[in-house]
């Protein structure tokens, strides 16, 4: 009955009757700007942008009417005249967190719970959930408030061993607090565990503040109360804030009476409040006395996010960090900070692979094909091979009736991709896919041949997959290279497979649709003029060279449908170094607006596969950009360097950064089935006597470990079957084009 009235009159009658725009005929207006799509703009997206657009209308309402607060250091800055990170706020929609997006997840490798502390030490336990603060008060009235401290007054440090913790020091003015947020296994309870040292020139309090909000903005805090007597501070009736010791005074405050922080000094005691605005606060005080250190230990159970999730711990859930990182390539060399970030790169995979493999531990915790077939590659690559196959047995539940690999409705990328990363771990494990998954993979298949555009279609279109809402975020909707290079790879890679495991029928099929993908792209770059396209490979048939052009890269890294260095793809790497660069770094214009890290390191791999020296200052300039924990966000804001989209601490930034540094060593050149050693090995890697290593790591033939000593390499190598064709290749050294696998070779210095 309602698809028969009469929509589109009624929408435009009302705007006119109200006085606001025709939002039809605005959204005609929108859509010119993109190519015809079956899907406009998808449900998933459309979903997360109202739920963060909403808490950011809160944050509007909540925050610039109440500058007495204390606020977390994101907000601090952005309404900090004079500070980079100021915002204005004017005709401003909503307020969010668009200048440091940085968070630091701490947890157990086999227990998808994710507590995360931002760069001034706010805890927060649960997920989008409130935090906890901690701040000193003297006597006199001097206060420490870690979130409005300059750079130079707070350190902080991720620690590995003997499992994650992340380590806050803030110091000024004669007083200090140390911080140090872990989870840990209380009994059967995950459990955020915090121990706080503080001290002070002078006598006064350690406090310990409940605070509505989290490094994403105001999270509401309905009620609070004491929780029985030396039992802590109850939050909304579900989550306990225990310490090791009864506070000296309780101060609690709800939304009228402002924060909890202008009355510290009352003498008041509050053992509970509530709050209709969901703002209440609470500060537990805790005596220092001058020149002595005051030491306290929180906990915090995590039940409520158990029972949330509905989450069933496994059996391995004590499982410690010492053994999860058990089967994984080990990194030997001399520089500290590149050891350091890729230490933190392996755990961080492993805490986001707990069960379904996310690109973030906060505002990214949900599935994207995308996102776990470009992690699984490094999960692969070292040597993760059991967390990968549980990850890829899930694919083919998340396959529609049709074969579409479906995490987010309008992006065509997700079919190739999962091909090329199914057959790549058949080839890295050395074993044949279970029945279901190459059942799954033939569905696949035969979807990417129905979904491809016909004869008939636009010029330069035909053949290629539809347009769509860019998966790297290139542009408004349109017919993506980025799409039919994935359905390239992918169908290349499961023929392979099949072939190797006599399936010569699905083998055949595979093969001609890949080479009639191949055609079809092929004529479609040849239409592009040559004023527009310069030599390269821009973003889509009728794109001028752009950022967006970036996505064309996957044609080299990872895929290698070319040759190393071919012409169009460096000619492509050149225009996105010299047009798209800021500060040593791919900066991506389109959406995430920011110097992208693991981009740039796809640029490197490029150059390092292409011979371009190039390479060695996108890598360090990716380093420099790590924050103090070893983490990257999804870009960074390039005045602040601090997170501006995306998750705070991203998953496929880091496996990228696994990627490279394990490429640098060894490396496939998979159409020639060759392994390239050490190419990418840089100066400062080697230690005094002369040595680095790194291994074993899978590739497509087997597992390889490379060492240097004294001028001497080693590859050595288990295979799974007939050994691929080494080259040692070590800058300064001339190449050795025909090694072999388990003995040492002498390196012979280039001429000077």
């Amino acid at each position: 009955m309602l698809r028969f009235l009469p929509w589109r009159f009624i929408i435009r009658f009302a705007a006119r009757r109200y006085g606001v725009m025709d939002p039809i005929s605005w959204l005609a207006r929108l859509r010119a700007f993109a190519r015809p799509s079956e899907v406009q703009e998808p449900i998933e997206l459309l979903r997360a942008g109202i739920v963060f657009h909403a808490r950011g209308l809160v944050n509007v309402k909540a925050i610039q009417h109440n500058l007495d607060w204390v606020w977390p250091f994101w907000v601090e800055r952005q309404f900090k005249p004079g500070d980079p990170s100021f915002v204005p706020r004017a005709f401003s929609f909503s307020h969010i967190n668009l200048t440091h997006r940085n968070w630091t997840a701490v947890g157990l490798p086999e227990i998808p719970i994710y507590p995360i502390v931002d760069p001034r030490g706010l805890v927060t336990p649960l997920h989008d959930g409130w935090s906890v603060d901690f701040w000193i008060v003297t006597k006199d009235g001097a206060r420490l408030l870690p979130s409005k401290l300059e750079e130079s007054e707070v350190r902080q440090i991720l620690h590995l061993e003997p499992g994650l913790r992340v380590e806050t020091i803030a110091e000024k003015s004669g007083l200090r607090i140390r911080s140090e947020a872990a989870m840990v296994m209380d009994g059967t309870t995950p459990t955020v565990e915090i121990h706080v040292d503080a001290s002070s020139d002078r006598n006064g309090w350690l406090i310990v503040a409940v605070r509505p909000y989290n490094p994403e903005g105001i999270q509401f805090i309905d009620s609070i109360r004491v929780n029985g007597p030396g039992d802590g501070l109850e939050i909304n009736k579900k989550t306990t804030v225990r310490f090791s010791e009864a506070p000296a005074g309780l101060r609690m405050a709800h939304y009228e009476e402002g924060d909890v922080h202008s009355d510290l000094a009352s003498s008041e005691e509050t053992t509970s409040i509530t709050c209709d605005a969901g703002m209440a606060t609470a500060a537990a005080l805790f005596p220092i006395s001058a020149g002595r250190q005051k030491r306290l230990r929180l906990t915090i159970p995590l039940t409520e996010e158990m029972e949330v999730r509905s989450l069933k711990l496994p059996e391995s859930a004590t499982t410690p960090w010492s053994e999860a990182i058990l089967p994984t390539a080990r990194l030997s060399i001399a520089e500290p900070k590149v050891q350091f970030l890729y230490d933190a790169a392996v755990r961080t995979l492993l805490l986001l692979s707990a069960d379904e493999l996310v690109p973030g531990p906060n505002t990214y915790r949900r599935f994207w094909f995308r996102d776990a077939c470009l992690m699984l590659n490094p999960m692969l690559a070292m040597g993760l091979n059991d967390r990968a196959k549980r990850i890829l047995s899930r694919f083919p539940s998340r396959q529609t009736l049709g074969g579409y690999f479906s995490s987010q409705e309008g992006e065509w990328d997700s079919n190739g991709q999962v091909l090329w990363i199914a057959a790549r771990f058949a080839a890295v494990t050395g074993k044949r896919l279970d029945d279901a998954m190459e059942h799954s993979l033939v569905k696949g298949t035969r979807w990417l041949d129905r979904k491809r555009l016909p004869a008939t279609a636009p010029d330069g279109t035909a053949g290629l997959l539809p347009a769509g809402f860019s998966a790297e975020h290139l542009g408004p909707n349109d017919f993506y290279y980025w799409d039919d290079f994935w359905a390239i790879g992918g169908l290349r890679a499961i023929a392979a497979y099949w072939r190797k495991y006599g399936k010569t029928e699905h083998a055949e099929e595979a093969e001609r649709l890949a080479a009639e993908y191949t055609d079809s792209l092929e004529k479609s770059l040849a239409r592009i003029p040559a004023k527009r396209s310069r030599g390269a490979i821009p973003a889509a048939p009728s794109r001028r060279m752009d950022a967006g052009a970036v996505g064309s890269m996957v044609a080299d890294y990872p895929l290698q449908l070319y040759p190393p260095g071919e012409e169009r793809l460096m000619a492509t790497a050149r225009h996105l170094m010299e047009r798209c660069s800021f500060r040593g770094g791919f900066f991506q214009e389109m959406i995430h607006s920011g110097i992208n890290a693991y981009l740039t390191l796809d640029l490197a791999q490029t150059c390092l596969r292409g011979g371009d020296p190039a390479y060695a200052d996108l890598l360090r300039t990716v380093a420099d950009l790590a924050s103090s924990t070893g983490q990257w966000p999804e870009a960074i804001h390039p005045n602040t360097l601090g997170g501006c989209m995306g998750d705070g601490q991203h998953g496929w930034a880091a496996g990228e950064w696994l990627m490279i540094i394990r490429n640098a060593f060894v490396y496939e050149e998979e159409p020639t089935r060759s392994l390239v050693v050490g190419s990418g090995i840089l100066p400062e890697w080697v230690h005094e006597d002369g040595s680095a290593s790194f291994g074993p790591t899978h590739t497509l033939w087997g597992q390889v470990s490379v060492s240097i000593k004294d001028e001497t390499v080693r590859v050595d190598a288990v295979w799974n079957d007939a050994p691929p064709h080494i080259v040692i290749s070590i800058p300064g050294y001339l190449p050795i084009p025909d090694a072999a696998a388990n003995i040492p070779h002498s390196l012979t210095p280039l001429p000077s």
